[in-house]
């Protein structure tokens, strides 16, 4: 039988797929809950958000604040790693609808005799549970409702704001209705807000022909924290197969001496659970670990869930592979790409279970062992959705802090999937978007859909496997822009390098996303210590990003008009509208543009501001709506600091 309650509630907001996922929050973030609650009639209705911590066993309560149209709000900030759980309540408040009753009827001019007798009562259950003070003022409420000769004290204090406080406080939620329960996940802030570079450890020597080691990236530390980059990720480190080692530019087969790829993991050396022997031992991946720490960088492995065909599982665990009529496995597949050097996992063994367990173990072997907290997740895509919710979940139970990067360039609901079953962040379209209405219409989907909730970008204008096609004609400019957009419309940023910021960006072959001489196949000799215009650029961009929180996340921007498509202008803010910027790129990579840009006046509350550009240390003031902006390809944009 249905439950006695005269209380609708609908749409809570967020929640995701009626609550199978949880939302998304960092730590010290606010969740604002939205629901419609309503009542048939014409009755005085309240309402509130619950909310407790995973481990708490007392619910903290905020009461909603109605908007329109029986839509009602309430936000409460999470301030701790891990699961909170919400759900809206909604009752009749009888006690303040007879106030509502009762000061209508005393504004019209009636007798409220009978009413304030009936007040009476509503004032003497609170009574029960009120504090000391309290029930001292409301001793009197009750003497003047319930003597004739004080009515007109009892009429004043029936609709006084200290009464209805009191109603407020202690409602009497008599047949209150209550929506599901919904869960919010709390990450640290590096979920968020990270800045991330990657190179090849094989490729850190000094020396001309010498395989690079944990030692040579070492070195290479003081660097990668002096660009302001505080993530640094690592291909596979791990011994690579040499049965079907590819040669250098994807050759299928390998001369003597090539290194074939890293993905092709596993060897008579070990599987995901060792170091490459030339990279060096576990120990010396100990010690570049913790010497990036010291410099306030994060390293980032890389989590590849295949096999090389002489990885040790082959042998040991070949009810892992699926196994051909031939007596052969099908080696990995992405046509029309081949990668003959790699088995793919089969993840539909019948040992599943302890294939699951034995992957775990895998992560937890470098959590526990080497301190590591970030995982670049190769391939998701191509594994059991349910697979990573349950792994996420169980490394999380432990290590709360461990996040997760979901590369996965591939259909929008799968990427969107794997975000729900917990990757902290994933990579995103943003390394083919270059125009106005591009730029514009992706960002506007990742920050005002719901997506907003759980999908965290982090845009890489190139990576090991796309030489796109924006970056192949070398144009300084181009890679600039590129940089600086990716930088400030995502709070989450990545590059490949040195590749990036040396413009080395030659295709494999003319219509192909592929680097001629990739890295992915060899090693190369880089001179470490050569500066440009680039490297300072990405340098002065990455310090403004840890200065300005407005660019610390991503959700909160307004993209601004301007009279020239190849101009994109675009406000930035943080929560609490503490800090504020203003950025204006031009995306025409060989002429200088004239335009105008508007100002959102209606988010500023004025048109009168001061801007000070934080790249060239430059102040301008604004009086007008509208504003006169000139930018070159040599330094094709601005980065505001708005003050009022």
């Amino acid at each position: 039988m249905q439950n006695q309650t005269r209380i609708i509630i609908e749409n809570v907001a967020p929640q995701l797929d009626g609550g199978a996922f949880a939302v998304k929050r960092i730590v010290g973030q606010k969740v604002r809950v939205t629901a419609a609650v309503f009542s048939d009639g014409h009755d005085v209705i309240q309402c509130c958000v619950k909310y407790k911590y995973q481990s708490d066993k007392k619910w903290q309560e905020i009461r909603m604040t109605l908007m329109d149209n029986d839509e009602w709000f309430a936000e409460f900030t999470v301030e701790k790693q891990g699961f909170y759980s919400y759900f809206v309540e909604g009752w009749v408040d009888y006690a303040l609808n007879w106030q509502h009753g009762t000061e209508r009827k005393i504004f019209d001019g009636q007798n409220v005799t009978s009413e304030l007798l009936e007040g009476a009562e509503y004032v003497k259950e609170i009574q029960k549970i009120a504090s000391k003070e309290e029930k001292k003022y409301l001793d009197s409420v009750v003497h003047f409702f319930t003597t004739a000769s004080e009515y007109d004290n009892g009429v004043r204090e029936a609709i006084s704001h200290e009464l209805t406080q009191i109603f407020k406080k202690y409602p009497t939620r008599f047949l209150a209705n209550q929506s599901q329960e919904l869960q919010v996940y709390v990450d640290r802030k590096k979920a968020l807000f990270s800045t991330w570079y990657e190179f090849f450890p094989r490729s850190a020597s000094q020396e001309e022909g010498k395989h690079g080691t944990f030692k040579d990236c070492e070195k290479l530390l003081p660097r990668v924290a002096e660009m302001g980059f505080d993530t640094l990720y690592f291909p596979p480190i791990h011994p690579i197969g040499e049965v079907n080692r590819k040669g250098k530019n994807n050759a299928t087969n390998a001369e003597p001496g090539d290194v074939g790829s890293p993905w092709g993991i596993g060897s008579q050396y070990g599987g995901h659970k060792a170091t490459h022997p030339e990279l060096g031992t576990i120990d010396d991946f100990k010690s570049l670990v913790k010497t990036a720490k010291d410099l306030g960088i994060e390293v980032a492995m890389d989590y590849a869930l295949q096999a090389a065909p002489d990885h040790p599982y082959v042998k040991e665990f070949p009810q892992w592979f699926k196994w051909r009529p031939d007596g052969t496995v099908q080696y990995a597949e992405n046509p029309p790409k081949k990668y003959q050097d790699i088995l793919p996992i089969y993840f539909e063994s019948s040992d599943w279970k302890n294939l699951w367990k034995e992957l775990l173990d895998v992560a937890l072997f470098w959590v526990e062992e080497c301190g590591i907290r970030v995982f670049r997740v190769d391939n998701p895509h191509t594994k059991p959705f349910y697979f990573w919710g349950w792994l996420i979940a169980e490394i999380k139970k432990k290590y709360p802090d461990v996040l997760f990067l979901a590369e996965a360039f591939t259909r929008p609901k799968i990427m969107n999937e794997l975000a729900k079953q917990g990757f902290s962040q994933s990579y995103t379209y943003f390394t083919w978007r270059n125009t106005k209405s591009e730029l514009t219409e992706y960002v506007t989907e990742l920050t005002q859909s719901d997506q907003k909730e759980y999908y965290r970008p982090n845009f890489w204008p190139n990576t090991p496997d796309i030489n796109p096609f924006a970056l192949q004609s070398g144009n300084e400019s181009v890679h600039l822009q590129k940089y600086f957009l990716a930088a400030t419309l995502s709070s989450s940023v990545g590059i490949y390098g040195p590749v990036f910021e040396y413009r080395v960006c030659e295709p494999q072959a003319p219509g192909k996303e592929e680097y001629l001489n990739s890295e992915k196949y060899e090693f190369v000799k880089w001179d470490w210590n050569q500066k440009n215009k680039i490297t300072t650029l990405i340098t002065r961009i990455n310090l403004i990003r840890k200065e300005q929180a407005s660019l610390q996340q991503t959700n909160n921007i307004v993209f601004c008009t301007t009279n020239n498509d190849q101009v994109l202008a675009y406000y930035k803010f943080d929560d609490e509208k503490q800090n504020e910027t203003l950025m204006v790129v031009n995306l025409d990579a060989f002429n200088t543009i004239q335009t105008t840009i508007r100002i959102p006046v209606e988010h500023l509350g004025t048109s009168q501001i001061q801007v000070t550009d934080l790249i060239t240390g430059n102040t301008y003031f604004w009086n007008q709506e509208w504003n006169f902006i000139e930018l070159s390809p040599e330094l094709p944009f601005h980065l505001f600091k708005i003050q009022r």
